[in-house]
């Protein structure tokens, strides 16, 4: 049997859509189990060892566009199609490549178009997104297995990784502390500039650590504005990583601060000891899912809201002191 997976078109949704790509090997160990991702996202399911093959989507700018993209799955010869997506356009595409069995949540008036419409089922305890993407594997009669998070980092990405440190003249043998100020989502997400610089300067003074910032392309200026006012200068690797390097980069991190983020994710998926500053989101649904980590959240009226950019005060965010978050940093060091 040939299952395709349509994984979720975001960093962190990936990450966390893990657990149910595991499940579904677990029903099916004799399987081809193969990922069809945006390729912004595919390498987050490298070096899993039951994944056949990664097929990397095209933005889907047109109908042309689509439709080569489904005659391309077509060749596959795929029996079934896991859609981690609600769109109706990934249904669609599903649906013209032929894929006999086509699974998915049955949103977006896509019902049509699949074979297996599954209805999401709202359990006490159990509405972290990890769970939403579960319930696509026991929505099909199937078993699911115990969620975990795992990023898999190969000796040879270990190796590299030390190499690429090495050439920002990077001491391995201190504490490296990552710094993650940006949020792609928007502004809203972001806990201030002048906090995280407040944070670095006591996470200095207290443990003399190599302070890393990653970030996105669009994220240098939030980098630069932190290097800019701290004496001992940090090292700023926004815009610098694809997206394996940023994995062995947070591998080898001690500790990560960071804003809801696809970033959160991964670090928290290899295990490294995460502070997560919340503001706009609601963390009982995209907390980071596993120890150690913890979150700061405060609770303010105008909470929760869908906003990219806060149009009142930022207060949720605002609020949550540098001082709060060394706290935390502390005791996930101990």
């Amino acid at each position: 049997m040939k299952i395709v997976v349509h994984a979720p078109n975001w960093i962190g949704d990936s990450i966390l859509a893990l657990p149910a790509v595991e499940s579904l090997h677990s029903n099916y160990p004799e399987a081809e189990i193969w990922i069809a991702a945006q390729g912004w996202v595919k390498d987050i399911f490298a070096n899993i060892s039951f994944i056949k093959g990664i097929i990397p989507l095209p933005a889907r700018k047109s109908f042309k566009d689509l439709r080569k993209t489904a005659n391309e799955l077509r060749s596959y010869n795929f029996e079934a199609g896991l859609l981690l997506t609600n769109s109706f356009v990934s249904a669609f595409l599903f649906f013209i490549a032929k894929i006999p069995q086509r699974w998915g949540y049955g949103s977006d008036g896509r019902q049509i178009l699949l074979t297996e419409k599954i209805r999401r089922q709202k359990c006490p305890g159990s509405h972290h997104q990890v769970y939403y993407y579960l319930n696509l594997i026991s929505g099909l009669g199937l078993k699911t297995d115990t969620p975990h998070l795992a990023l898999a980092v190969t000796e040879a990405e270990k190796k590299k990784t030390e190499e690429f440190l090495d050439s920002f003249g990077i001491d391995l043998n201190k504490l490296l502390f990552i710094l993650n100020p940006g949020a792609f989502y928007g502004s809203a997400k972001r806990w201030p500039v002048e906090k995280y610089i407040e944070l670095a300067k006591l996470l200095q003074e207290n443990y003399n650590p190599e302070i890393l910032i990653i970030g996105s392309a669009q994220e240098v200026e939030l980098a630069q504005a932190i290097d800019a006012s701290l004496e001992k200068k940090p090292v700023i690797l926004a815009g610098k990583t694809n997206l394996r390097q940023l994995v062995g980069v947070l591998s080898r991190a001690a500790l990560c601060v960071t804003n809801d983020s696809g970033p959160m994710h991964m670090a928290n998926a290899l295990k490294v000891p995460t502070v997560a500053l919340f503001g706009p989101t609601d963390p009982e649904v995209t907390a980071p899912f596993q120890e150690p980590a913890v979150y700061i959240k405060k609770d303010v009226p105008c909470w929760p809201c869908a906003y990219r950019e806060c149009p009142f005060d930022h207060r949720c965010m605002l609020d949550i002191s540098s001082e709060e978050v060394f706290k935390a940093c502390k005791k996930l060091l101990l």
